[in-house]
């Protein structure tokens, strides 16, 4: 039987919580009213490679502007009308990047955003990036463990994504269908009165006003 030593039990313990330390990474869900914009900025250091990532969870047609803007005021990415998408740079220049989503388009919906943004590659394991030898099997199977939970945690927040929007569409179709039924259960009622009424007059005797 053979014995792990307190490096690599040290270094299989931090893979585990390592997910939720990860540094340089802002992920957030916000309500966006209607006829309303949002900022939100960031600042990053010239060549830190970056990716902004978003999503229209509920409201309206599940769609919103957003628009990416570097410290010089430059546009570096502008969606219209976009129900999710993916960005990826390398900044030219240190400073203040903006991301703004605007629902300025909707006069009643109001939107839910879901949105990540992550600045700088993720750092390597610790114990794992100094290395001058060939990594243990030990410390190739953390590294493997770590990969597929963060793989594993961005499957989770997809499908929690969907989820939401899937359950938000179920109950507006529900809304739905019991607003028409409604509407149609008192549409019968009033046609089958008025019928009612109709047919009780061609049925009833008329009183003659002609005298004897």
């Amino acid at each position: 039987m053979g014995f792990v030593n307190s490096k690599e039990a040290t270094l299989a313990f931090l893979s585990l919580i390592y997910p939720i330390l990860m540094i340089g990474a802002v992920e957030l869900t916000f309500e966006l009213p209607d006829n309303a914009k949002q900022c939100f900025h960031e600042d990053i250091t010239q060549g830190t490679k970056s990716t902004v990532e978003f999503q229209v969870v509920t409201g309206g047609q599940y769609d919103v502007d957003m628009t990416l803007t570097g410290p010089r005021d430059e546009v570096l990415y502008q969606g219209v009308k976009k129900q999710f998408d993916t960005f990826t740079w390398t900044p030219q220049h240190t400073g203040v990047y903006t991301i703004c989503f605007s629902n300025e388009f909707s006069t009643f919906s109001h939107k839910l955003v879901y949105f990540d943004f992550q600045v700088g590659e993720e750092p390597p394991l610790p114990g794992t990036g100094e290395h001058q030898t060939a990594l243990t099997k030990m410390e190739t199977s953390t590294v493997n463990i770590h990969n597929n939970l963060n793989t594993i945690i961005d499957a989770q927040t997809h499908y929690r994504l969907n989820e939401a929007k899937g359950s938000k569409r179920a109950v507006d179709l529900k809304n739905r269908v019991t607003y028409w039924s409604t509407a149609e259960t008192f549409l019968v009622f009033v046609i089958g009165i008025g019928q009612v009424m109709i047919l009780k007059n061609f049925f009833t005797d008329k009183k003659s006003n002609t005298p004897y």
